[in-house]
């Protein structure tokens, strides 16, 4: 069978308008949603807390960038000020570290806040606190708690003070209400708790204020949220410029833990430098009273020597060979010197641990003295990481690794620079030996003499290049550089960044829009119904002739003038079937069957209605029952007992004695079903039935033939060949969208004759296109296009 007018096809093409029809026609729904999204909005910034970011600048020392301008620049050639090396990676580390953070808290007791409650939300207060808390005497416990206090003013000496938490049972502080005078000691399980009146403040203090919660989180709890908030990042990768910014609800509060926060790094790095110089100094100190008296005892031995001898200006005797081995003795002088502090710095290591620094400034030859000042920051990261660590911390084990390895780096390099020196001693022994060799008359009393005085000058130099060393010492434990400097103090934008009105109005709008939408959506996704026709387009090539309406009264037939929609509805369905009929032999009945996927899709209705119809534009029509099986036209018309099957099953029976005639129509005749037969199948297998249709084809116009639903049995099937098209009644809301796939197959396959499809019972509110007739259920326009009509 050729395609007709009414087949276009598959059509897979997006229709927009269409898809924008199914969410406009609940327009009323995102308009409520809207409405309740910005409400929302709007209640929710009424009573949200802003939030304040809050910023400080600093320049940390950082070496491998050129650090920073020191105010011991001066001394830079005494070695002060260059022993510690500081890297800008370590220091931003520092300053996100816990421990400072928990330092910085503590100091300003930030985990006691005064809050005043409101209605919907809670404000802390803090520029202008009325009262002081203090905790005196503070126990352990107290940085475990949380403690909730209710104070209010009685006057402006008393108060009434509350523990909120006082059924929660043993972490309470007051049992019930008490009064206290301002300045009273206040004796807790958790310390002493002092509230006073802050002066500038005395005014507010009233019989009848506003009542204040004190509360006391625990420690850990305000040091998480701080270091959460905490940001600390290089201003560039070029610079040793370090921005740290901290956001929260009260702008001088931030400020506050910034500006400490800052001031606790810097005196927590001075306190590591100076570590260094007390250590060195103690050294120093001990070293000096040890080669005080080694002095005092080669002096004693000078003058014992003179006074035995009767000696007093030996120099001059000798003086010409003392000036050629000045330069021996000179350098003999600076080895034993090296020699000692070797010796002395290894006495000192062996008895050392890995906690204890070394002298950093008495070894400035060699690789030894860059060793010393490694090994020495290497010790102090370990003490610093240790402070919020323990010794079985992998970090602190491996630092304990490095510190070994370096220390014994250390050893060897000193234990060669001890070997080199005594090198350099034995050749200088030997060449003063030859020159001692030419001095040979000199008397016994001058050599004597000259190993004394080289004794005495040992002690001496080493006395004074302790001295010296003392003093450097000294000089850098009083002024110590601090290790970052301020460029721009802590200071919080008065510009709130959350929350962000215009980011939240457009998300509730949005939020607005998208949850009727997906509802709307969902519920078309999880509908597998058949609605209208725009469900059939693109899944059937099946022939559409037409939709029929729910009906206001199933029951009753179409009367003549009749003007509702489903009247109307069946007039173009009727129309649309003379298309399909033009290739129907003239002088012989147009033979519809109509049928459906499953019973009560409506093709009994459709059919006494669609016969009803024929036959008001004057044809003789005859409307046959010949769903055997299930007869239903008797639910519309009254109608005898015997019909089809009574024919078919008998020999005696004419068919003009059981075909009836509809009262109130002139040209509609009906032949009833029958009485239910037990082998239907075979019944309309038999010959009877091609006589059947032979002789009634001669006597009508149009037949109209109701027949079985072809997915249950195969009646259908069997007397398809008598018709000249194929009506298939599709019931809108019933039948799912794959069994489309049973009325394809059978149009595929060519076992229903010039098949068509009719879809049953459509909602004519939500229609698609116009209604039918003219001032009955006439689709009226969108809201949304009378906006942009024109006058």
């Amino acid at each position: 069978m050729e395609n007709n007018s009414f087949d276009n096809g598959f059509d897979n093409s997006i229709d927009l308008k269409t898809i924008l029809n199914k969410y406009l026609i609940h327009w009323y729904w995102f308009v409520l949603a809207v409405l309740v999204c910005l409400f929302g909005a709007f209640f929710y910034l009424r009573y949200a807390i802003p939030q304040y970011t809050t910023t400080a600048t600093i320049v940390v020392k950082d070496d491998k960038k050129g650090g920073m301008l020191s105010e011991l620049s001066a001394f830079s050639d005494m070695g002060i000020g260059t022993g510690m090396k500081s890297n800008l990676d370590n220091e931003i580390e520092i300053l996100k570290s816990r421990t400072l953070t928990a330092n910085t808290i503590k100091k300003l007791n930030f985990n006691t806040k005064l809050i005043s409650k409101g209605k919907f939300s809670n404000m802390e207060i803090y520029n202008d606190a009325p009262i002081a808390v203090d905790f005196a005497d503070k126990t352990n416990r107290f940085y475990e708690q949380t403690i909730n206090l209710k104070f209010s003013s009685l006057n402006s000496n008393r108060f009434m003070l509350e523990d909120e938490l006082a059924s929660a049972g043993s972490n309470v502080i007051l049992s019930s209400k008490k009064e206290f005078a301002f300045g009273e000691q206040i004796a807790t399980k958790y310390g002493v708790l002092v509230i006073s009146k802050l002066g500038a403040a005395e005014g507010q203090f009233r019989p009848n204020s506003k009542p204040i919660t004190i509360a006391v989180s625990p420690i850990e709890n305000v040091i998480e949220n701080f270091n959460n908030g905490l940001k600390v990042e290089p201003v560039s990768k070029t610079s040793s410029v370090v921005a740290l910014s901290i956001t929260g609800p009260v702008i001088k509060k931030s400020e506050d833990f910034l500006n400490n926060l800052v001031q606790d790094y810097n005196t927590a790095a001075a306190t590591d430098k100076n570590f260094i110089s007390e250590n060195t100094s103690i050294f120093i100190a001990n070293r000096l009273k040890l080669i005080t008296q080694e002095l005092d005892g080669v002096e004693m031995d000078v003058q014992t020597f003179k006074k035995s001898n009767n000696l007093t200006d030996i120099e001059s005797e000798s003086k010409l060979f003392i000036e050629g081995s000045s330069e021996y003795d000179k350098k003999g002088v600076e080895i034993e010197i090296q020699l000692n502090v070797v010796s002395s710095l290894l006495d000192f290591m062996k008895k050392s641990t890995s906690a204890d620094l070394l002298p950093g400034n008495i070894i400035t030859d060699g690789d030894a003295s860059g060793l010393i000042g490694s090994y020495n920051q290497l010790v102090l990261d370990r003490n610093r990481i240790l402070k919020s660590a323990t010794l079985e911390n992998p970090t602190v084990i491996k630092m304990d690794q490095q510190i070994a390895s370096l220390k014994s780096t250390v050893q060897s390099s000193l234990m060669r620079m001890q070997s080199s020196l005594n090198i350099q001693k034995r050749d200088l022994s030997r060449n003063e030996g030859i020159l001692n060799a030419k001095i040979g008359k000199i008397p016994v009393q001058e050599r004597q003499f000259r190993v004394i005085a080289r004794q005495q000058k040992v002690k001496e130099e080493l006395y004074l290049y302790l001295l010296q060393k003392r003093e450097e010492s000294a000089i850098s434990l009083s002024a110590t550089e601090p290790n970052a400097r301020v460029v721009d103090a802590a200071r919080g934008n008065k510009m709130a960044i959350a929350p962000k009105k215009n980011m939240i109005y457009l998300s509730s709008l949005l939020l607005g829009l998208l949850i009727p939408f997906g509802f709307i959506y969902i519920d078309d996704l999880l509908d597998t119904k058949i609605k209208s026709r725009l469900d059939l387009e693109g899944k059937t090539m099946i022939p559409f002739i037409g939709d029929v309406p729910t009906s206001d009264s199933p029951s009753e037939i179409i009367a003549s003038g009749s003007r509702t929609s489903s009247a109307e509805a069946l007039r173009i369905i009727r129309t649309n079937m003379e298309f399909m009929l033009t290739k129907v032999q003239e002088g012989i009945a147009k033979t519809i069957f109509l049928t459906s996927t499953f019973p009560k899709e409506g093709k009994t209705f459709v059919s006494v209605n669609l016969a009803a119809t024929f036959a008001l534009s004057g044809k003789k029509v005859l409307l046959i029952g010949m769903d055997i099986r299930n007869p239903r036209l008797d639910e519309y018309l009254t109608l005898p007992e015997r019909g089809v099957t009574n024919y078919l099953s008998s020999k005696d029976l004419k068919l003009e004695d059981l075909i009836i005639k509809y009262n109130g129509f002139e040209n509609f005749h009906i032949l009833p079903a029958g009485i239910i037969p037990p082998n239907p199948a075979e019944l309309l297998m038999g010959k009877n039935v091609d006589v059947f249709f032979k002789e009634l084809k001669t006597q009508y116009d149009y037949i109209i033939v109701d027949t079985a639903p072809v997915s249950l049995v195969t009646d259908t099937l069997l007397i398809a060949k008598y018709a000249d098209s194929f009506i298939y009644v599709v019931r809108a809301n019933f039948l799912e969208k794959r069994m489309l796939n049973i009325s394809n197959t059978l149009y595929k396959e060519k076992k229903l004759p010039n098949m068509c499809m009719l879809l049953n019972d459509t909602d004519s509110t939500k229609g698609y296109g116009y209604g039918y007739g003219y001032g009955v259920n006439v689709v009226k326009d969108p809201w949304y296009k009378k906006i942009f009509k024109k006058g």
